[in-house]
């Protein structure tokens, strides 16, 4: 059964509700990203102990999840990814809970993947033909792979010097590839300018409301694979910052149901790169809005978004979960992917580098206490970052 019930303002603003399949909705009248709703008092009768025995990928949740009944997902099999307890780097680090929730298995090699099957799921129900997307690189690969799933046009906006193999990738998966001078945001003003009168359905970061709820599963995932206990902490690479609200939205949901006792939430710590760190900077500032960052620059492309529309979202969940917001030079991000690869195994972007950077930086300052739970969020695989680590 679906609960799936109604859009709504993020903010909100006083606009009314809207239906999800009265059309194709994309941001809010007010310019605030649109929220998937869903009949939470209704869903408290959804037992947990139904996901026994289900299809291991995120949409095992699929009555929390932007789907009808009678209506099939289009999936590659994403989600359900590892939760890995790293003894050996926890033991470097002086931690003895420190886990590894490990993106890089998702198709795509990210967890890109979660949004875009849930973005072309309802791109397909509602009709749409030909998708775009402005993309750092993973984001672009996975929405090739599910367009083609489903059988769409994939238009995909990347910014002239992405790395290789996010260009390869998209080819691979019959996209037509625009190189765009500039960041992701000139890959997205171009996208908007020749999608919109060529009747193109945008899946651009939380400028529809389905991408978050493919991202808001991670939370989801960790939940059942803690034993339906919170972490302490949730250290969490942050772009775009869609997983980051995702989960927070899904952290809400979950104590809603009565799947999880309402008690102090994880802290929510946002890393991301020197070269940019609007959510950082707007965090230090005390700002509810992050200002757009002048020539971003960094290796790690996921982290090189210079404005989140949904800063003011990501900024209050990391301020109401007691976080913070850190930084961390290129450099330590290869380090970090070096020492996750060595002592774990597991193949790391930048993005996951990042994020042991900041949980050593924490350890350091006495902020995570050697008997705190700790879970890192590598949200993607090695594999198209291979040259950075020469």
């Amino acid at each position: 059964m679906s609960y799936f019930s109604h859009l709504e303002c993020a903010v909100p603003c006083g606009a009314p509700v809207l239906d999800p399949r009265s059309g194709w909705h994309h941001l809010c009248t007010c310019g605030a990203p649109l929220l998937a709703r869903y009949d939470l008092n209704a869903a408290r009768s959804w037992p947990r102990d139904s996901l026994s025995g289900r299809v291991p990928t995120m949409w095992r949740y699929q009555e929390m999840m932007p789907l009808f009944d009678g209506e099939e997902p289009v999936s590659l099999g994403e989600g359900f990814t590892p939760l890995l307890h790293a003894r050996r780097l926890g033991a470097e680090l002086g931690l003895d809970r420190l886990y590894i929730k490990d993106e890089s298995p998702n198709p795509t090699n990210s967890f890109k993947a979660r949004g875009q099957s849930a973005a072309i799921t309802r791109a397909k129900a509602l009709g749409a033909t030909t998708v775009s997307v402005p993309t750092a690189g993973n984001a672009g690969n996975a929405m090739a792979a599910y367009a083609a799933r489903a059988g769409l046009a994939a238009q995909v906006f990347l910014p002239r010097d992405a790395k290789r193999p996010f260009l390869d990738e998209c080819t691979l998966y019959g996209a037509e590839v625009t190189l765009v001078d500039g960041l992701i945001s000139d890959a997205g003003r171009v996208a908007a300018e020749r999608g919109s009168s060529r009747g193109w359905y945008d899946v651009s970061t939380l400028k529809e409301p389905y991408r978050i709820e493919g991202k808001k599963t991670m939370a989801y995932e960790l939940a059942e694979q803690m034993a339906w206990r919170y972490p302490d902490w949730i250290i969490y690479p942050t772009g775009g910052g869609t997983g980051m609200v995702g989960m927070w939205k899904a952290f809400d949901e979950l104590e809603a149901i009565g799947w999880i006792a309402p008690h102090r939430r994880p802290r929510m710590v946002s890393v991301q790169a020197d070269g940019c760190a609007p959510i950082v900077r707007a965090f230090n500032a005390g700002s509810e809005r992050a200002e757009a960052w002048a020539n971003a620059s960094t290796i790690a492309d996921g982290l090189r978004v210079p404005k989140a529309i949904g800063d003011f979202l990501i900024l209050r969940a990391v301020r109401e979960s007691g976080g913070t917001a850190l930084a961390v030079p290129d450099q330590a991000m290869v380090d970090g992917m070096l020492r996750i690869g060595r002592t774990e195994g597991v193949s790391a972007a930048p993005e996951g580098g990042a994020a042991l950077a900041a949980i050593e930086r924490l350890v350091a300052d006495g902020s995570i206490r050697p008997t705190d739970s700790v879970v890192l969020f590598n949200t993607g695989g090695a594999l198209k970052y291979l040259e950075a680590l020469r």
